[in-house]
């Protein structure tokens, strides 16, 4: 059972990739919010989202956040743990 466990929680963290929400900045002007969130990701998957969505116009970052903190979880099992990286940032595509 543990093994099938672990499994599946390294498939988890390897298949991520950054996601993009449409947004409207603090100007009214539409913009994007970009979460890279996960221990497979890092800042460079979340700019490099941002090159998707506005390409060849490029972007201005908004705002970038980002924290790390660790998780633990039991079942009758035993007791899993690991760390949890937070990271998200708000853009707006130039005219």
């Amino acid at each position: 059972m543990k093994k099938y466990l672990l499994i599946f929680i390294f498939a988890s963290l390897i298949c991520g990739c950054a996601t993009a929400k449409q947004t409207y900045t603090s100007d009214g002007q539409q913009g994007y919010s970009i979460n890279c969130s996960g221990s497979a990701l890092n800042w460079g998957m979340c700019y490099e989202k941002a090159g998707e969505l506005c390409g060849e116009r490029g972007y201005v970052v908004l705002e970038k956040s980002g924290d790390q903190g660790a998780v633990i979880s039991g079942t009758q099992y035993g007791l899993f743990g690991g760390s949890v990286m937070n990271r998200s940032m708000i853009i707006k595509c130039k005219n």
